[in-house]
């Protein structure tokens, strides 16, 4: 029997405890799409305890502890720090196979040295533990960043939002990790939702453009854009939400009516209009993208807050989310990317679909839009296991899917897509997995035992390839 979580934990073979202690465990960090304040890190900010660094916004933990059935007070309520704590230590023991498990142990050895098991008994040891470790000046957000070998991460920032934070991050020569935004106008493709007229007038506002049709929100949008690539920007990133749409336009004039229309009405056009107006503006944001050299990044697949009780009384984002199986998003990602290849508009793109399901369409679709290599890279790829898929099963099943399809070596390695500051060792934990992974082939024989090309996959895979890929 192995010890829990010892150090060859998830490495099964002798290849692959070489290639991860050799290689991939020594790799900085470029983590290229997450969700963390840049304001926190702007403010180098301290954490009143444990509580609030961990489960402060984490809905993936939310999610976890009412599965046992915890009253909402201990989770987002008006509950105690320390409650909220204890609720979550627990119902620990009974997360077994849940990446949060694997997840959680790893944060507090790697940040709290802490190497025993946390659950209702252990709840108080870690509680202080962590809280004595969060007083000192090594636990800032900054510090936290660089401790944990990150040389970049990518924000995720609204079009209309100053930057202000990145500018001070910038200023900081002491901190030594580089934070870019990244571009992200979801709101101002949302025609058929409320509150679309304030946001196209913030947009206005921002871009300091007078948006009255949809060749004036272009502008803004451009506007913005360069705004973003003057503080670094390299990619955009696009929720899509549930099915990837694609309905053309008669012409450019229906594009303008159908703007027009959902500012006057505050997103009162119908879904199909919506569809068309998304569709044409992925193709515009793909050819402003492709002049600059940009990545652009669509993630879909998620069917928003089924639970309409919990959306009334929590709001967006606090884990009600789910998967959404449209069958139509393969087709319409294919003729979507066309479209925009077609008219020029194709940057290099990376795609995310939170159904599993859809991993083999994905790998085919991005076969199909490889025929420029674009200095040695392909121009589209698959993203890595995405939301409720980066556990062990969902990654080892993505990679084996793309491995199939497409060519691995290509592949772009992880993301933390996290709102946490500590969530870093989810790198170590794909790592882990990826050089198992490649060492079950080595050791059954289905890959050479040339450790000189291994070392390069697993280098390429965990860093160079992002970071070749994205032009860091």
């Amino acid at each position: 029997m192995k010890k829990f979580m010892d150090e060859s934990f998830l490495l099964k073979t002798e290849t692959a405890k070489l290639l991860y202690d050799n290689y991939a465990s020594k790799l900085p960090i470029i983590d290229y799409h997450c969700h963390i304040s840049p304001k926190e890190m702007a403010e180098n900010k301290s954490y009143r305890n444990i509580t609030e660094l961990w489960l402060g916004g984490d809905h993936y933990k939310w999610r976890a502890i009412r599965s046992c059935g915890v009253p909402e007070k201990y989770i987002t309520g008006d509950a105690s720090d320390y409650e909220k704590f204890k609720a979550f230590a627990t119902v620990m023991p009974k997360l077994i196979g849940n990446p949060l498990y694997h997840w959680s142990h790893l944060e507090l050895k790697r940040y709290f040295g802490y190497n025993g098991i946390l659950n209702a008994d252990t709840c108080d040891e870690v509680w202080e533990l962590c809280n004595e470790k969060l007083a000192s000046p090594e636990m800032t957000a900054k510090n936290i960043v660089m401790s944990s070998n990150v040389e970049l991460l990518c924000t995720t920032d609204d079009p209309i939002d100053s930057l202000e934070y990145h500018k001070i991050i910038a200023e900081d020569k002491n901190f030594t990790t580089k934070v870019l935004p990244a571009f992200r106008p979801d709101k101002g493709l949302k025609v058929c939702d409320a509150g679309y007229k304030a946001y196209i007038d913030s947009l206005a506002k921002a871009a300091e453009v007078d948006i009255k049709d949809v060749y004036t929100l272009k502008e803004a949008f451009v506007k913005r854009i360069d705004y973003f690539a003057s503080l670094g920007c390299k990619t955009s990133d696009h929720g899509i939400d549930n099915y990837i749409p694609f309905s053309l336009a008669v012409n450019e004039k229906e594009i303008d009516d159908i703007f027009k229309k959902a500012y006057e009405t505050d997103g009162g056009v119908s879904v199909e209009d919506a569809d068309k107006f998304r569709t044409y503006m992925f193709k515009f944001f793909g050819g402003e993208f492709k002049k600059r050299g940009w990545v652009m990044q669509f993630h879909y697949g998620v069917l928003r807050n089924s639970n309409s009780i919990e959306f009334k009384k929590m709001g967006p984002d606090t884990g009600y989310d789910v998967i959404d199986g449209n069958a139509s998003s393969g087709a319409n990602l294919a003729r979507l990317l066309n479209y925009m290849h077609t008219g020029d508009a194709l940057p290099r793109t990376v795609i995310y679909s939170i159904n599993p399901a859809d991993n083999a369409v994905i790998g085919t679709i991005i076969g199909a839009f490889q025929t420029d290599s674009e200095g040695g890279m392909p121009r589209v790829m698959q993203g890595s296991a995405w939301w409720f898929n980066d556990n062990k099963t969902g990654m080892r099943s993505q990679m084996v899917s793309l491995a199939n399809l497409s060519a691995f070596g290509n592949f772009l390695g992880m993301l933390t897509d996290s709102r946490s500051f500590i969530s870093y060792p989810r790198h170590e934990y794909f790592r882990r997995i990826l050089c198992n992974l490649i060492g079950d082939w080595v050791e059954n024989g289905e890959y050479p035992a040339d450790y000189e090309a291994l070392a390069d996959l697993i280098m390429d895979i965990c860093y160079n390839n992002t970071k070749n890929f994205f032009g860091f």
